[in-house]
């Protein structure tokens, strides 16, 4: 294998495993002994170091060394990235996977939006981007960034699942027993017109803006 994609595997896992031990078994441990403060600063940096670590990895490997999956890939990829891009904007705001200084409370409101689609909608929408780029199989880099993305989300979903019920006991499991980890793909349509377009909107920049940054049309403007 080519050293670039060793490295660029060895830094998806760096990422992976350090995001969930330190999110997870590490965390109290660590913040009894330097404080919560210190750990972020802690956190943060371990999370940036091991993304540049990717970020270069990356960039270093070969561009394209699969046979791709053709027009169809794309038209899959096409078609992911909208409702990826939608679960990410509407997860933005009162998501109660967020951090909570209230933990114990009930959560006061009604699976809506994006919510009613999934209690995840944010590490679906990651999960979603990640598979549009292991759709193209376009190159080795990108089915391994795809792939850890998904990982990362789909796994740091359940999880998160597990650590917001021990935190918030009956206040999250009321809240689970409302909403699904699962999306219910129908619920989409159910999303306000207002959130709809401002992610098409966003939607279509960014695709477009996919052809400067990393030299490829993307979106409905592959074939504009």
């Amino acid at each position: 294998m080519d050293p670039a994609l060793l490295s660029l595997t060895a830094a998806s896992i760096a990422f992976v495993g350090t995001h969930f031990a330190l999110s997870h078994p590490l965390r109290a441990p660590i913040v009894g002994r330097i404080g919560e403060g210190p750990f972020l600063g802690l956190y943060s940096l371990v999370a940036f170091a091991t993304l540049g670590w990717m970020v270069l990895a990356f960039r270093a490997a070969p561009p394209v060394d699969l046979p791709s999956s053709g027009e169809i890939g794309w038209i899959v990829a096409t078609v992911l990235t909208l409702p990826a891009l939608l679960l990410f904007l509407g997860s933005l705001r009162g998501n109660p996977a967020f951090p909570n200084p209230a933990a114990a409370k009930p959560i006061p409101r009604a699976p809506t939006g994006v919510f009613a689609v999934t209690r995840h909608p944010m590490m679906w929408g990651f999960a979603l981007w990640g598979l549009s780029h292991i759709a193209l199989w376009w190159s080795w880099r990108t089915v391994i960034v795809g792939a850890t993305i998904m990982f990362l989300a789909l796994v740091g979903a359940h999880l998160q699942d597990r650590k917001k019920a021990a935190l918030m006991d009956e206040g999250w499991r009321a809240w689970a027993r409302q909403t699904t980890y699962r999306p219910q793909w129908g619920h989409l349509f159910g999303v306000g017109p207002p959130q709809g377009l401002i992610a098409v909107a966003l939607w279509l920049a960014i695709t477009y803006g996919h052809i400067h940054t990393a030299g490829t049309r993307a979106g409905i403007w592959r074939w504009i």
